[in-house]
C-alpha cells in the first residue's frame, strides 16, 4: 500500500514507574560479592570494578559519564564536569576513600580512568554494563542496574542530606526542576512530611 494508515496513531503513553534505590542488604551484599568476583577477574578487573561502583554510588554520575571520566575532572575532593546527555555543569564532593580507589585502580590510559578512549564510547560502557551483571549476579542482586546506584546517592542527599529540588537538580545534572521533580519528588515529599511532623510535635 501506499500510505500506512497506522502512521497517524499516536503511540500510547507509559507510565515509567521510578527505579529504587539499593537496600542496604543489597548494597552490602554487592560489595561483599568482590572476592569472588576477583576469581573470575583478577584482582586489577576487580580493583578497576570496585572503583567504578564507588564511583557510580557516590557521585551519582550516569554510567556514560562514569566510563568517561577523566583524571582531569577531580581536583582535591571535587568532581567537576559537563554531562554527556544534556551539557550541564555538575560539581560534586567525593568521600576520601572513593577517591583513594579512582586512583590506586589499574589504568590503561593516562586520560580516562575506565576507558581506553579507543573504542566508541557506546561500546565501553556495554562492556562495563556487563561487568555489573556478572557482579550483581554473584551477589544475588535482583534487578540490579547502575541507574540504581544514581538513585541511591539522590536518596541520600534528600532523605539525609537534606538537599532541596533545586541542588539535587544541580547534584544530578538534570537541565530543569521538572526532570527532578518528575523522578525524585516522592522522596522530598516524603521528607517534608517528617519535618512537618517533627514540628508539630514540639
Amino acid at each position: 500500500i501506499q500510505v500506512n494508515p497506522a502512521s497517524q496513531l499516536e503511540m500510547p503513553k507509559g507510565k515509567r514507574q521510578p527505579t529504587l534505590p539499593f537496600s542496604q542488604d543489597e548494597w552490602t551484599n554487592t560489595l561483599q560479592a568482590f572476592p569472588a568476583y576477583e576469581k573470575r577477574a583478577r584482582t586489577g578487573g576487580a580493583q578497576l570494578l570496585y572503583a567504578f561502583v564507588l564511583l557510580l554510588r557516590y557521585s551519582g554520575m550516569r554510567i556514560g559519564d562514569a566510563v568517561r571520566c577523566e583524571k582531569s575532572w577531580i581536583q582535591d575532593d571535587k568532581i567537576s564536569f559537563l554531562t554527556e546527555k544534556n551539557n550541564v555543569f555538575v560539581c560534586n564532593k567525593l568521600p576520601d576513600f572513593v577517591l583513594k580507589a579512582l586512583w590506586t585502580a589499574p589504568h590503561k590510559s593516562d586520560r580516562y580512568f575506565f576507558w581506553s578512549g579507543n573504542s566508541t564510547l557506546h561500546s565501553a560502557v556495554g562492556k562495563w554494563q556487563r561487568r555489573l551483571q556478572v557482579l550483581f549476579g554473584i551477589a544475588g542482586v535482583r534487578n540490579g542496574h547502575a541507574h540504581r546506584f544514581r538513585d541511591s546517592y539522590a536518596f541520600d542527599l534528600t532523605q539525609i542530606g537534606g538537599m532541596t529540588l533545586e541542588e539535587l537538580r544541580q547534584a544530578l545534572g538534570h537541565k530543569s526542576t521538572r526532570t527532578t521533580e518528575k523522578y525524585y519528588s516522592h522522596w522530598l515529599k516524603e521528607r517534608q512530611e517528617r519535618s512537618e511532623e517533627r514540628r508539630v510535635g514540639k
